[in-house]
Formats: structure tokens, C-alpha cells, sequence
């Protein structure tokens, strides 16, 4: 959160305490909680606004960042294919059975 650890902000909430007192705190608290309130109201206003004009002029979101979309999934479905899982695990464990075969006698002997 902004790069604030715990001990930070308990420092600031003791600083606060300090300069409100305890009585202002909960107004402050409110007042600060309505204004993120209207700030969240205001930005999702702008941008139902803004989409809302790219649909007048013709334009779609949807397909505008479909594409993107589609390549990104593909790019993803590709990586997945050039790297399996699967295809490494099989020589390791045969690495290992040959190691243990090997130990074996050695083992024993011990």
C-alpha cells in the first residue's frame, strides 16, 4: 500500500491522534470516506462517458480489445506448448532410476 510498512502507519495514526484528538477523528474519517466516495462516483461517470461516445462514433471496445485479447490467449496456449511439463519430467526421473540403479550395489555394501 504506497510503500508504507505497518510501523508507518502506526506512526501516522498516532500523529493524527495528536493533532485532531480523538473526538475529530470519526468526522475526518467520514468526510474523507465521502470525498473517495464521490472521487470513485466521478471517475466511473468519465468513463461510462467515454464509452459511451466511442459507441456514437462506431467505435466498439469490445473488438478493439478482442484482438489483443486473442493474442494474448495465444501466446499463452503457444508458451504452454513449447514448454510441457511433462516433456522434462520424463528424462529427470529416468536421470534418477539410473542413479538409483546405480547406488544400489553401493548401498549394500555399506
Amino acid at each position: 500500500m504506497f510503500g508504507i510498512g505497518g510501523g508507518e502507519i502506526f506512526f501516522i495514526l498516532i500523529v493524527i491522534l495528536m493533532l485532531f484528538g480523538s473526538d475529530k477523528i470519526p468526522e475526518i474519517a467520514r468526510t474523507l470516506g465521502k470525498g473517495m466516495a464521490q472521487l470513485k462516483n466521478a471517475t466511473n461517470e468519465i468513463k461510462h462517458e467515454i464509452q459511451k461516445g466511442a459507441e456514437d462514433n462506431g467505435l466498439d471496445m469490445k473488438s478493439l480489445t478482442g484482438g489483443i485479447s486473442d493474442e494474448i490467449a495465444n501466446a499463452k496456449e503457444n508458451m504452454n506448448k513449447a514448454i510441457n511439463p511433462t516433456e522434462i519430467a520424463n528424462p529427470i526421473t529416468e536421470i534418477k532410476e539410473d542413479l538409483e540403479n546405480l547406488t544400489g550395489p553401493i548401498k549394500r555394501q555399506m
